[in-house]
């Protein structure tokens, strides 16, 4: 067993063969400036089981269905790429769940799907991007989406796109744009006073919240000059999200985000296969060596498990693997825990 058996990944991601062709069809070849990964039901799994992850909620990563410029289209895109995952969960019971794709910034269209994917499919909530064609999430007119996330008191899973603005040579938007993308949602869905209007919405945020739990001083106070909050108040609606370890649990972020968040907040996340296998294996390995063993099993599963009740209820079951592969993936978790201390910075 490893130390992260059981684990439920809620930052994991899905490339279907039709969606991978709509975005070349689109000149679209990577996605926050990395190539589209390659993605199979198998080859998820197999990472699953190096990883020592049981369930894996899985969602579409950004553009989603942004790039398509006719509202119909994306609608559309919505409701097939909801099926795909609604069949993958099917077929392999236990082993996925699915945040729905929701084609924003169309409201209206969103709302009608969220109702389909999570009261007809059996989603586990949906995913919304960070900033959907330059709309910050939070912003106005979208109370019409809210409202039914709401009454369905849906877990909201808010994943970075890329800024409105043309990337910086030399940075790749997912090694910086990202957390910004993620911290303006944040800043606006709090600021606007999202996050309190609609209590019932459990929002996680993507890769630790971004910048959120390192500036959430700063950004209480910025808000509070701006709307007469008090900064208490503020600080305690930031500390209302849920956050994932994805490319986070480094002894440099992982006990910023602990001292930050709520307990039972801090779920794990891959970001799998955005982030390819080595980079999963060495943050999954940063969370299991600096952590107390209590506090692990909250994060590995039993806050997905109060996020989610239908994993308390029926857990899966991981099969058993033949011994030459069991074999094989333990040396791999033993050499990427090595490699993960190797690179740890000094202390002079």
């Amino acid at each position: 067993m490893t130390a992260g058996a059981g684990r439920v990944d809620v930052h994991q991601h899905i490339v279907p063969a039709f969606y991978r062709g709509l975005l070349t069809k689109a000149g679209i070849a990577e996605a926050g400036g990395r190539a589209l990964p390659g993605w199979s039901p198998q080859a998820a799994l197999e990472l699953m089981d190096l990883l020592g992850t049981t369930t894996a909620i899985v969602s579409v990563s950004t553009p989603g269905t942004g790039f398509l410029t006719d509202p119909g289209e994306a609608a559309d895109l919505a409701r097939r790429l909801n099926d795909c995952s609604a069949s993958l969960a099917a077929d392999h019971a236990g082993r996925f769940g699915y945040f729905a794709t929701l084609p924003m910034p169309d409201t209206t269209a969103s709302a009608a799907e969220a109702r389909r994917a999570m009261d007809e499919l059996g989603a586990d909530g949906v995913t919304l991007l960070a900033n959907n064609q330059g709309a910050y999430l939070g912003a106005g007119g979208q109370d019409a989406l809210w409202r039914v996330l709401d009454e369905r008191g849906a877990v909201v899973f808010v994943h970075p796109a890329e800024l409105p603005a043309p990337a910086v040579q030399g940075i790749p938007p997912f090694a910086a744009d990202f957390l910004l993308d993620t911290t303006r949602a944040a800043y606006l869905l709090v600021r606007n006073g999202i996050a309190r209007t609609y209590p019932n919405i459990r929002f996680i945020l993507s890769h630790a919240g971004g910048f959120v739990p390192y500036a959430s001083h700063r950004m209480a106070v910025a808000i509070a000059g701006d709307t007469g909050r008090s900064p208490l108040d503020v600080l305690d609606d930031f500390r209302g999200f849920y956050f994932d370890t994805a490319l986070s649990s480094s002894p440099a972020a992982l006990p910023t985000l602990l001292a930050f968040a709520r307990p039972g907040h801090v779920l794990f996340g891959s970001d799998w296969p955005f982030a390819p296998t080595p980079a999963g294996q060495y943050f999954a390995g940063g969370l299991d060596t600096g952590v107390d063993p209590d506090l692990l099993q909250a994060v590995n599963r039993g806050n997905a498990e109060a996020l989610f009740p239908r994993l308390a209820a029926s857990p899966a079951s991981t099969p058993v693997r033949p011994v030459p592969t069991r074999l094989r993936q333990a040396a791999q978790r033993a050499a990427a825990r090595l490699v993960f201390k190797l690179v740890q910075p000094g202390t002079d």
